[in-house]
């Protein structure tokens, strides 16, 4: 096991909600609206790093089966209680991380999807994911990565450029607490930023194109710092 999955893992284990900019239901709801209109249908869905399943329980009308992946014991006992509450009796859960899910699997999916996880993966990790997930994947299937980081924006979020308060002495004192965040967690050896790595998406096309895949990239609606990534089979 790599340093840095003990890390996320250590980070993760007592969580028991997602890391949504909101968690209002109404919110929830737009997300997964947005996410589904992207996933664009299938009859199966494996979303991998479902956590509490606040948006896996909104995907669950739209298709006939789902599973719900995650490596963190609270974030699926929380799920469970969520998708008993909202009575969706086509919804089963896994424990599993990205390196021993696959064995467990006995079957395929029309969609592979994952929601704000991939950035917690190295550009390897995520080479070996897709790789692993393309095998479980049904005829016209699609793999779909929602919420990566952008390492060309994500950085100029962090110092508040997109801010509407924004001036140069902010600026100038984000980037001091940034420099100084990230120092800090790389002598305590912890992650020097809780949302993961920030991917530059033209490196993930080319890990999909290498696996056969074709890619679109979008924007995240509701994170300006975001986007997503389509892959489909050529």
């Amino acid at each position: 096991m790599s340093k840095s999955k003990n890390v996320w893992k250590d980070f993760f284990k007592d969580k028991k909600h997602g890391g949504h900019r909101y968690s209002s239901e109404e919110f929830l709801s737009m997300e997964a609206r947005e996410k589904l209109f992207h996933l664009e249908g299938g009859r199966t869905l494996l979303d991998f790093g479902c956590g509490a399943a606040e948006l896996l329980t909104y995907y669950a009308p739209e298709y006939e089966q789902l599973l719900g992946v995650d490596f963190s014991e609270s974030m699926l006992k929380e799920a469970s209680k969520r998708i008993e509450k909202k009575k969706c009796q086509n919804i089963d859960l896994l424990l599993a991380d990205h390196e021993t899910l696959w064995d467990k699997l006995n079957f395929n999916f029309d969609r592979i999807t994952a929601a704000g996880v991939i950035q917690y993966l190295t550009f390897q990790e995520i080479d070996k994911f897709i790789s692993d997930a393309s095998k479980h994947l049904n005829k016209d299937g699609k793999i779909v990565f929602f919420d990566i980081l952008d390492s060309r924006l994500y950085p100029l979020w962090k110092i508040g450029l997109f801010s509407q308060n924004t001036n140069g002495l902010r600026i100038l004192c984000k980037t001091g607490f940034e420099f100084r965040t990230a120092v800090s967690a790389r002598l305590k050896n912890s992650p020097k930023d809780i949302l993961g790595f920030a991917h530059n998406p033209y490196t993930i096309e080319k890990i999909a194109n290498k696996h056969g895949f074709k890619m679109i990239c979008v924007r995240s609606m509701y994170y300006e710092y975001k986007y997503h990534t389509i892959m489909f089979q050529t």
